[in-house]
């Protein structure tokens, strides 16, 4: 089952496949488990400075869960409260990793895929791209853990859009409602994710990973403590900082350490 999540490491950047491209990478229980368990394998790895999540070829980030897997898999609600329960367990994966996260979305990102997309830091996508979460037709409901990414990404007006017309989005109008960052031709989506990623992967790794932290800590509406206040100036501390300033100032490209 290792082999439907595959990964690929080019120096600080790791791209994680969703590797079933004969079905165009609908997703299974064992996939979840293990897209799960590397996720939180690559966030464990400190040499890490930017994740890339894409499908198998170019046709497809993924259409959702594999429905042909429902009648021995997911066919009651005690086989769905454990196939969810995996899927959970994937998307809590996502909240804890540290690393900036970046979806290399082709063609179709629906359902369980969309899911996915949204657990993201960041999304681009082509121009033929198709977005959205048409479960209505089968009369699921995108529970509240599989929600959560969608509806902090979005707000609940477009979440709410998404769930009840059951359409898919064109590109474009996923990118005016927020669901992706970038829309660029569709052969160039491979380069414009990597080029982002390298241009994350060259910043400072611990000023990354600080600025994810402080993102998700305003969904806490409770109100900042002094220690938490503190922590935004913990980078002057950091040897990245000296670097990060000498470089500036000797016009020169840093080459940070992430210590």
């Amino acid at each position: 089952m290792s082999e439907l999540i595959l990964t690929q490491r080019d120096e600080h950047i790791v791209t994680v496949v969703l590797n079933r491209p004969e079905k165009m990478n609908a997703l299974t229980k064992g996939m979840w488990q293990r897209l799960g368990e590397v996720m939180d394998e690559l966030s464990a790895d400190e040499s890490i400075r930017c994740i890339v999540i894409r499908g198998a070829g170019d046709k497809s980030f993924a259409p959702g869960n594999d429905i042909s897997e429902f009648e021995k898999e997911r066919s009651n609600i005690e086989q769905a409260r454990a196939y969810g329960a995996i899927m959970h367990q994937t998307f809590a994966t996502f909240e804890r990793c540290p690393h900036p996260i970046v979806a290399m979305i082709h063609g179709i990102c629906v359902g369980g895929g969309l899911e996915i997309a949204a657990m993201c830091d960041m999304r681009i996508c082509g121009e033929s791209s198709r977005l959205g979460a048409p479960i209505k037709q089968l009369a699921l409901v995108m529970s509240p853990m599989e929600m959560r990414g969608l509806f902090q990404l979005v707000g609940p007006a477009t979440t709410l859009e998404i769930l009840l017309e059951g359409r898919l989005l064109d590109a474009q109008e996923a990118l005016q409602k927020g669901l992706v960052n970038r829309v660029v031709k569709d052969n160039k989506v491979e380069k414009e994710t990597y080029a982002t990623a390298q241009r994350i992967a060259e910043g400072a790794p611990l000023v990354a990973r600080w600025h994810k932290k402080f993102v998700k800590r305003f969904y806490d509406p409770t109100p900042l403590t002094d220690t938490e206040l503190d922590e935004g100036y913990q980078c002057y501390g950091t040897e990245d900082f000296q670097i990060g300033y000498q470089s500036f100032l000797a016009k020169k490209k840093p080459v940070f350490k992430g210590k």
